[in-house]
């Protein structure tokens, strides 16, 4: 007897859907997997045995022919095994005939029986939903994050009984009830405060800006001077998700196997931080499976590189792509995906070996090679894509037992708020979020200058060498200056500060 049932494959962060068909034929009991399975699938044929037998149904002694279609797309994971046993039984009359029809079945079997968490739940319901699949069975460890998901009807399911019972009429499952997204940032709960940090006005002043805009940063100084709080801070002062953006980080999340089962849903911006010796393919993303990296995990939040010339250089300049664009593409022999990676970057380094080069409480001990060899370990199309570069200095005694709050971060908070509504109104029906994604078009329209700007901006290219690239990054900082003073037009003071946040090319890296 031939049967039908309903199932989804990931590929990258959209879905498709596949047809499991399962046939029982007189002969030497076995089971075959047609349709391109990887090897967890195919590890699946004892995995639904032990399940059917050790849930109380009777398992056929025949010959089962399972195809998975379409052929050609690659079938990934134990994603399959609740869908599999469920033809199988109603393949051999364990349930009634085509009772699973209109359902898409989607779990990990235990040997018991039970229901497994599976990874990229949400990224699966929404393609669902698109392609007009409105009833799903699920783990019952992946309600939360079903919750999310309006428009569809979700059984939440504990073992492969309970979903026999509701196929057969004999105990339906209750319906899911949709959550409403609640992604209030809460400053307090990230431990940390641009209120405690002592000092470093400057810095403060930069990542508002940063922030604001969406600039990418490299903050330079000495050990202990506090480079590392801040970038932790950086969170403290970004707007809230939206509940598209939080749709976004948790699609990433979940598919990456990374998401909180618990929450169901990211309600706040990510914070990444890999240590330096990370590979290309764990940062970009990759392995055979085409999973998220580190730069995808970061989406819509922060990505922390400390001591930047530590990381290899392959792995800094494998940041270009994601870093222009937005987006990451990773290819391998069965397939191409593409996974968003818009984040603000955040780096830090020492301006030396020793990391006292340029300060103004300690002594350098390295000599001119070693710093040019530690500087150079940065390439320059990389610094192209900083728009912001800011020095960190220590801080004196007296900052340091200064026992007066700075600004905290809900204030800063608020300036970054208005000045991202002025953005979306700005970019209102482009693709364009945030100052640092202007196009050229973009800066022609908005970033006008007059005479004095000008004169003051072809100085500094002289004086400091500057590309194209980073001229035309000077002027989005100074657009997203100016839209922190609330001016409508670019003025030569907005231009000056944009250019000192590019004074270390020359120090440093020419």
């Amino acid at each position: 007897m031939l049967t039908k049932t309903k199932a989804y494959a990931l590929k990258g962060l959209e879905g498709q859907a596949v047809e499991i068909e399962v046939d029982l034929t007189p002969g030497v009991p076995a089971m075959e997997m047609v349709g391109l399975p990887d090897a967890v699938v195919k590890e699946s044929k004892d995995r639904v045995r032990s399940a059917i037998i050790n849930s109380g149904f009777d398992y056929p002694i025949k010959r089962i022919t399972i195809n998975f279609a379409p052929a050609e797309t690659k079938k990934e994971g134990a994603i399959f095994d609740l869908p599999v046993a469920i033809g199988i039984l109603s393949a051999y009359d364990q349930i009634p005939t085509n009772c699973q029809d209109g359902y898409v079945l989607l779990g990990e079997l235990s040997l018991d029986g039970s229901l497994r968490k599976i990874n990229g739940l949400m990224a699966i319901l929404i393609s669902g939903l698109q392609n007009g699949y409105k009833k799903y069975i699920v783990p019952k460890e992946n309600q939360a994050e079903a919750s999310f998901v309006d428009g569809i009807e979700v059984y939440p399911a504990s073992n492969l009984s309970e979903v026999v019972n509701h196929l057969s009429n004999v105990s339906p499952i209750p319906r899911l009830e949709t959550k409403k997204f609640n992604g209030k940032n809460e400053t307090s709960k990230y431990g940390v405060d641009f209120a405690d940090v002592k000092g470093q006005l400057k810095a403060k002043r930069a990542l508002e800006i940063a922030v604001a805009g969406g600039h990418n940063v490299l903050m330079v100084g000495p050990p202990g001077a506090g480079k590392t709080m801040l970038a932790k801070c950086v969170l403290t002062i970004m707007p809230d998700l939206s509940f598209e953006e939080a749709v976004e980080v948790t699609k990433i999340h979940s598919v990456a196997g990374v998401l909180d089962a618990s929450q169901g849903i990211v309600t706040s911006r990510p914070f990444r931080s890999p240590h330096h010796s990370i590979t290309v393919p764990a940062l970009i993303g990759g392995d055979r499976r085409a999973k998220p990296g580190e730069v995808s995990l970061a989406h819509n939040g922060v990505l922390f590189l400390d001591e930047v010339p530590e990381y290899g250089r392959t792995v800094l300049d494998s940041l270009r792509q994601p870093l222009e664009d937005g987006v990451v593409t990773i290819s391998r022999v069965l397939q191409t995906v593409e996974y968003p990676a818009c984040f603000t970057l955040i780096g830090s380094m020492n301006p030396c070996p020793c990391g006292n080069y340029g300060s103004k409480n300690k002594e350098c001990t390295c000599s001119p090679s070693q710093i040019r060899n530690y500087i150079g370990r940065i390439s320059g199309p990389f610094l192209d894509r900083i728009d912001i570069q800011i020095e960190v200095d220590g801080i004196s005694f007296g900052e340091f037992k200064d026992k007066a709050s700075g600004e905290p971060s809900e204030k800063i908070r608020e300036r970054v708020v208005k000045v991202r509504e002025i953005e979306r109104e700005r970019f209102k029906g482009s693709k364009t979020r945030t100052n640092s994604e202007m196009t050229n078009e973009d800066i022609k329209k908005y970033c006008e200058v007059d005479r004095e700007s000008q004169n003051l901006l072809e100085l500094s290219f002289a004086k400091l060498g500057l590309s194209a690239r980073a001229g035309f990054r000077i002027l989005r900082v100074a657009r997203t200056i100016a839209d922190l003073e609330g001016s409508d037009s670019i003025k030569v003071e907005h231009i000056a500060e944009a250019i000192q946040y590019r004074s270390l090319d020359k120090k440093y890296w020419k």
